[in-house]
């Protein structure tokens, strides 16, 4: 395939054989006695990039294309892969340069009579880079769990039913459930689907005084976790009366990050509702891990606490990764930085470096202007053959 319309811009050869290891592993033996060598970790990409093939934005694509652990992840590198998010914050950079170059006409140019640009104006150009600047920041917080996955914390009593859930969620049996309490010591953790959610579930160790060095040991995972979760499914007995243990622990979490699971339906003597069960401003659900009754109900709680009642994203939508995040939160706060000057009477040719700050962060996320350090931190986690 010969350059500079190939994947990296170069000249390339690929070789097509038959995929048995021994004959795989023959002829890449052959193509390196005879010169060649073994690539670097995103090596490919980091040509492409270099070549001018793909921009930073595009590069980066690749790796979060083979990462992505669902759908929706899969869409939002697919919209990146495309040009459409280099596009977009390039467009956003030239309005900046566009407002320096109208900023410096006149202070440049003023015996040439252009009608000056107004405090006013400048802050409409201004905001008119802030609002789509804002709006991906939007789309981080929003949909940033649909391509990394959320952290999703099974915690409760001892004897709650949290391993029982853990399984019916995965569909098999992967947690040991006996009745003897406290049979789950360390924590477990599995990847799950939940409807185009990608979650990380996580079954602790279930609340109760440590009888040991291990057992604590045990406790003080669960602790961390929970500490570090996107969601805490705090499960209860249902069939037993709520403990103020339990209120206690969910308050000091708080209802934003809980819910309260009401586990073991089967066994409720009456048939109550969730708002019979649960103390006000904590959602809740009912479920039986051993019927798998509730269980629908348990998914689209999960779901809603994490994504809450927002659309669904567009096939459209742009998400930055977390260094386009930090790029994008640097460039809106020297746009901050530049109305605040502005309302305090700074002079325009000040105003400059403002803008200037921004448009260079910017630059950074397409790569028009990046460090060596960089491009190794973002290459060394692709695979080899990227």
């Amino acid at each position: 395939m010969p350059g500079p319309g190939s994947y990296t811009g170069e000249d390339v050869l690929e070789i097509n054989c038959h995929g048995g290891p021994a004959v795989v592993q023959t002829v890449l033996e052959r193509v390196l006695e005879l010169g060649a060598r073994a690539a670097e970790r995103g090596e490919f990409t980091l040509r492409a990039f270099l070549n001018d093939r793909l921009d930073l934005s595009q590069a980066e694509s690749v790796a979060e294309l083979i990462a992505a652990p669902a759908e929706g992840g899969l869409r939002f590198a697919g919209q990146k892969l495309s040009g459409a998010f280099g596009r977009h914050v390039f467009a956003l950079k030239e309005k900046l340069l566009q407002i320096k170059a109208d900023l410096s006409a006149d202070l440049d140019f003023p015996e040439d009579h252009l009608e000056p640009l107004s405090p006013q104006a400048l802050l409409v150009g201004l905001q008119e880079v802030e609002l789509p600047l804002k709006r991906l920041l939007d789309n981080f917080s929003r949909y940033n769990c649909l391509r990394e996955g959320a952290l999703v914390v099974l915690a409760g009593r001892v004897n709650a039913g949290k391993s029982s859930l853990l399984n019916c969620l995965l569909g098999r049996s992967r947690a040991i459930v006996t009745p003897v309490p406290g049979t789950t010591r360390d924590y477990l953790e599995e990847a799950v689907n939940l409807r185009g959610l990608p979650v990380r579930l996580v079954d602790t160790a279930g609340l109760r005084e440590a009888g040991d060095q291990v057992e604590q040991a045990g406790l003080d995972q669960g602790q961390e976790l929970i500490q570090a979760a996107d969601l805490v499914c705090l499960t209860l007995d249902v069939s037993e009366p709520l403990q103020a243990e339990i209120l206690r622990r969910a308050t000091e979490i708080g209802p934003e990050k809980v819910l309260l699971v009401h586990n073991k339906w089967d066994l409720m003597p009456v048939e109550l509702n969730e708002t019979d069960l649960s103390p006000p401003g904590f959602d809740s659900v009912l479920v039986s891990a051993k019927t798998g009754r509730g269980l629908d109900d348990l998914i689209e709680g999960i779901r809603q606490k994490i994504i809450g009642n927002k659309a669904e994203p567009g096939s459209d939508e742009l998400v930055p990764n977390l260094r386009q995040r930090e790029k994008t939160r640097s460039a809106l706060q020297a746009l901050k930085e530049c109305e605040q000057a502005l309302a305090q009477g700074v002079g325009f040719d000040a105003l400059t470096v403002y803008l200037d700050e921004a448009a260079s962060s910017l630059s950074e996320i397409t790569g028009e202007i990046t460090s060596d350090d960089v491009l190794e931190q973002i290459f060394s986690r692709f695979c080899i053959g990227k």
